[in-house]
């Protein structure tokens, strides 16, 4: 104990044996005083990864288990910082092993971790550092990289295609390509909305709520290109910041004043990740566009649907926009709103993200089920009619989860189509 402000050191009273109720304990029974080796593991797979720029974070852990009741591959199976943590200290490599692509950068174990250990910068760090060194990568994501590099998409769709979608709106749509010129909103449609049959529903729906508002809006056509932040997070920084250069390239070429996207990946891109490299722009997500609009819209028909909403990882917890969409939704006539338990700061994860969307195969292996399928039961418990999102992945992710998990029955729209629907849907523009 401190001794005029200095440490003491304690004074240790070491004897043959003692007596204890009866029972005699010599000092052979006590390893208390003798050394003991706190180096029975090879330690050095923990720094392999600790020592990599943006992942030192991961040495900081004290193992209080904090983010594992909050980790939604954890729910599904065995995850979490600390047990990676706990592994790399035992002498697995993550860069050789399967957790390295699990994780889905949702960021809920950041929310609660007290010391701040942080996978968002770790497991891009460690995916780039496995890839670097000729690693195995799973062939699905190999083959949605390539993709991404050759065409500029992660479906491998030719560019051409990208507006093909604005044949059956019912509403005109400029292309700053053929139509040149100032423009007050820019939609930057993302890949899901432009190539996915789903997300054509949604990114229809939504240029015809845009043509109610009377916006003044358009888009890049064929000169648009993936804004590349799930790239990224699946370990190909390289592969960004070329994707990066040339979105940057194609915006500098026309005047408009902001950025539209109903991707809350996209969005996170051009809201954190690309002004680090320089390059600044005004964006919204599509609900905050419309949450000051939504008033305004024409509403004819009232939905008498009970809906619960899906919070985006990337719109939400990363981003801190939680309130855009509920007001969106609010406004809907007709429509009853329940919560899921998990919700809003603690929202459960789809699995898309940090390059899950094209993961599901190693994730299937690895887990009791899918991110997607324990989500849409969540939903389907709360005896909504609708499960409603405002994220292009999410569509065909809990469509194909709520199939796969017998609750049919739960429809999963985007928050555009609902609006879109009390609008009238195409017969209101005389589509």
């Amino acid at each position: 104990m401190p001794v005029g402000g200095r440490k003491q050191e304690p004074v240790i009273h070491e004897v043959e044996s003692a007596q204890v109720e009866g029972w005699e304990l010599t000092a052979q029974w006590n390893r208390q005083l003798e050394d003991r080796s706190i180096t029975d593991y090879d330690v050095s797979t923990l720094f392999e990864i600790s020592e990599l720029t943006d992942a030192e974070s991961l040495e900081w852990c004290y193992g209080c288990g904090k983010c594992i009741p909050v980790c939604p591959v954890d729910v599904v199976g065995e995850y979490g910082p600390r047990k990676i943590h706990r592994k790399t200290q035992t002498g697995f490599s993550l860069l050789d092993d399967p957790d390295l692509w699990l994780c889905t950068t949702c960021g809920n174990c950041l929310r609660v971790c007290p010391k701040e250990v942080d996978m968002i910068k770790i497991m891009p760090a460690a995916r780039e550092e496995a890839m670097a060194r000729g690693k195995e990568v799973p062939l699905e994501l190999q083959t949605v990289l390539e993709s991404s590099f050759k065409y500029g998409n992660a479906l491998g769709q030719s560019p051409r295609r990208r507006a093909a979608w604005t044949k059956g709106c019912g509403v005109p749509v400029r292309q700053l390509p053929k139509e040149p010129g100032p423009v007050r909103y820019l939609l930057y449609v993302e890949d899901y909305w432009s190539y996915h049959p789903r997300g054509h529903d949604a990114v229809q729906a939504c240029a015809r709520i845009f043509h109610h508002l009377g916006l003044d809006w358009a888009i890049l056509g064929h000169e648009e290109k993936t804004l590349g932040d799930s790239q990224r997070l699946a370990g190909e920084k390289g592969l960004f910041e070329a994707l990066m250069e040339d979105v940057v390239a194609t915006l500098d070429r026309y005047e408009f004043q902001t950025i539209v996207t109903p991707d809350p990946h996209g969005f996170n891109a051009l809201e954190k990740v690309y002004p680090k490299y320089g390059h600044d722009f005004d964006v919204l997500h599509y609900t905050q566009l419309l949450a000051p609009m939504v008033d305004r819209l024409p509403f004819t028909r009232e939905l008498e649907y009970t809906v619960t909403f899906h919070d985006p990882c990337y719109l939400g917890r990363h981003n801190g926009e939680y309130d855009a969409p509920r007001t969106v939704l609010d406004a809907i006539p007709g429509i009853k709103t329940v919560e899921m338990g998990r919700c809003r700061e603690n929202g459960y994860c789809c699995g898309g993200g940090g390059g899950g969307m094209w993961l599901d195969g190693h994730t299937a292996s690895h887990t009791r089920e899918r991110l997607s399928e324990r989500r849409v039961r969540e939903a389907a418990e709360t005896g909504a009619d609708v499960l409603a999102v405002c994220c292009p992945y999410e569509v065909s992710r809990f469509e194909d989860g709520a199939k796969s998990t017998g609750n049919d029955q739960l429809r999963v729209r985007d928050l555009a189509e609902l609006l879109d629907e009390a609008c009238g849907g195409i017969e209101a523009v005389g589509g």
